[in-house]
């Protein structure tokens, strides 16, 4: 889930795969944010240190501990989402256990609304936040998006994908909805906390006289889903691969359609306290070494994913 100022760059054409490749993995169900529940299965790797290459690197208390505690939102498919059995699914849970059994401890995901994901991390109800989250300078920085002023001290970023964000509309009704441009005097539904809810508000600075743009923002992707379903608004917004996601898997196929280019590619990067360094860096060598292993680009190719492929982690990439 994407957030900053005009986050990144202009435009972008797409960076991941066709609607028609994302795949359909799991029934999505509607799960609100407030709880904590933790993935049973996906999302763990292994336990035994004794065979993990990179355990060594890990903080001792995390070793010993035998778990990293995730931050995040898991209701955002086809990145994290609970399927038919309740259990986390998705592309960060698989890359999470990946990663775990380079590591040698479990990663279990919490739930969490997206726009408290951060205040958890630093109040130490979490290790990481792993939750499709935008590396950029102002989540860096600790930087207030809407104020430009300084709320806390900020983050590094493991960064391990791109992607963009797009908008949707009702299959059939776009509105005359064809990018941002077009919402003046429309309704859209975004994600609270997410760059969705930054480029709304920035368009709406835009408007003319008699043409407000009014932005609805929802706790989870899942309620603006039901709410643009219902017809409450006119589109909504969401990252390119949860829109595409959303468009393949709802009513079968029929609920909506993207409208428009994803815009502003940018990487997705797993949060970590400033000073948590060695987690930080043990994290970063246990992605790059299931990229290099080649574990990392089928776990993409699960999820669709595979076109937003980075070839290496790097930390604080994002603009």
């Amino acid at each position: 889930m994407t957030a900053s100022s005009p986050r990144r760059t202009p435009a972008a054409h797409s960076r991941l795969a066709a609607v028609g490749a994302i795949a359909v993995a799991g029934a999505l169900l509607l799960t609100g944010c407030g709880d904590q529940t933790k993935n049973k299965s996906n999302g763990s790797g292994s336990t035994s240190t004794g065979s993990a290459p990179l355990a060594d690197k890990l903080p001792a208390d995390i070793r010993s501990k035998g778990e990293i505690k995730v931050g995040s939102d898991i209701a955002y498919a086809p990145v994290e989402f609970k399927d038919s059995s309740g259990n986390v699914t998705g592309l960060d849970p698989d890359l999470a256990a990946a990663m775990g059994k380079q590591l040698g401890v479990k990663l279990t995901f919490e739930n969490g609304t997206f726009d408290a994901l951060l205040t958890g991390l630093r109040s130490g109800r979490y290790d990481i936040a792993m939750s499709a989250m935008t590396d950029n300078k102002n989540r860096q920085n600790g930087v207030d998006p809407d104020t430009g002023k300084k709320v806390g001290e900020g983050v590094d970023f493991v960064d391990y994908l791109t992607a963009g964000v797009s908008i949707y509309t009702r299959k059939g009704d776009t509105q005359g909805i064809n990018g941002w441009s077009d919402l003046c005097g429309k309704k859209i539904a975004v994600e609270r906390g997410t760059v969705s809810e930054d480029l709304a508000k920035q368009e709406a600075k835009k408007c003319p006289g008699g043409k407000k743009l009014s932005i609805e923002p929802f706790d989870d992707d899942q309620q603006s889903q039901t709410r643009l379903r219902s017809g409450g608004v006119d589109a909504a917004s969401s990252d390119f691969p949860v829109a595409a996601y959303a468009v393949k898997t709802s009513g079968g196929g029929k609920d909506f359609q993207i409208v428009g280019q994803q815009v502003e590619a940018a990487p997705y990067g797993i949060a970590v306290a400033k000073k948590a360094t060695q987690l930080r860096d043990a994290l970063q060598a246990a992605m790059n070494a299931i990229v290099k292993s080649g574990e990392y680009q089928k776990i993409l190719e699960k999820w669709g994913a595979q076109d937003g492929a980075v070839k290496e982690s790097v930390i604080n990439g994002g603009k």
